[in-house]
């Protein structure tokens, strides 16, 4: 079995076992694609003839900058890579596709630690503040843009879960959404007063306006009536807060940090906010808790006579 062959395999096995989304898949596709344009580099022509040694230095590699000067890759994707190596050598050693596994003892580098950075509640109200004036103008996308941003914060939800609402995810009255998350696990998010109320005027005011077909059962409608695109709500999120500081790039994400961190930064429980955020492992949560322990130590060193 060549290596686009077994690639191929095993990503039909992970779509049809594991439920992954199209995004998860995509990214495992261009990661073993680049392994096995590097193993080809190397004289291994299928995945039967990789060893530790190689997988190690594929790793290596990849950290390196490149000779225009572009830094390596971050350690956040050269663990999901090696992840992708692991699960796509062990799926084949179990199905006996080959005779040994040879990223069994391949490890990961851990992961940063450090805090998201966030922009505050306040640059959130003034960012808030610019999207209700230009939706107090009418235009149904700007309606529509209000409502996106207020349930991506209130609810702190994916922007691919949020782009997959229907219309019979919203519970109008308990204020909640039925979420599909990551693996296909579903959860009931709620959302606050705000976005209730610029969720009641999309629907209103904007969604017929969009609408191009009435059997679309998207909640949010694109510029041409089908369901929105997650590319147009990375740049309406980046546009708005691109003045504000954030944690690498300013999208979506950014709201979905915020949402934890200020949940947190609120009292809020913590296996809560996990609930809330659709996250696997307790752990992935705790990172925020240091916005917590943060503010307890400002507190302290403003209110201790011996800080």
């Amino acid at each position: 079995m060549d290596w686009s062959e077994a690639i191929a395999w095993w990503l039909r096995r992970l779509d049809l076992g594991r439920g992954l989304s199209p995004h998860t898949i995509r990214a495992y596709r261009a990661d073993l694609g680049a392994l096995a344009g590097f193993a080809i580099d190397r004289g291994a022509d299928s995945p039967a003839e990789v060893d530790l040694e190689l997988l190690r230095d594929w790793l290596w590699a990849m950290t390196r900058p490149d000779p225009g000067g572009a830094p390596g890759a971050a350690r956040t994707t050269v663990a999901r890579r090696a992840a992708a190596a692991r699960g796509f050598f062990a799926e084949l050693r179990r199905d006996g596709r080959i005779e040994l596994d040879p990223a069994v003892r391949l490890k990961s580098p851990k992961p940063d630690q450090h805090l998201p950075r966030v922009p505050s509640r306040p640059q959130l109200e003034a960012a808030f503040e610019l999207l209700q004036a230009a939706a107090a103008e009418g235009r149904a996308v700007d309606v529509r843009d209000l409502a996106v941003v207020e349930l991506l914060y209130a609810t702190g939800i994916r922007v691919a879960e949020l782009v997959g609402l229907d219309l019979g995810d919203v519970d109008h009255g308990e204020r909640t959404i039925r979420v599909l998350g990551k693996g296909a696990k579903e959860r009931v998010v709620p959302y606050g007063l705000p976005a209730a109320e610029a969720l009641e005027r999309y629907l209103a005011d904007a969604r017929g306006v969009l609408q191009r077909d009435e059997t679309e059962p998207a909640l949010l409608l694109g510029a041409r009536g089908g369901r929105l695109g997650t590319r147009a709500v990375h740049a309406l999120v980046t546009r708005l807060l691109e003045p504000y500081p954030a944690e690498g790039t300013h999208g979506p994400h950014t709201l979905r940090h915020a949402a934890a961190t200020h949940l947190l930064d609120g009292g809020a429980d913590l296996r809560i906010v996990q609930e809330m955020l659709g996250h696997a492992s307790l752990g992935t949560t705790q990172r925020y808790t240091h916005v917590s322990i943060e503010k307890l130590k400002s507190s302290y060193a403003l209110a201790h006579p011996r800080a």
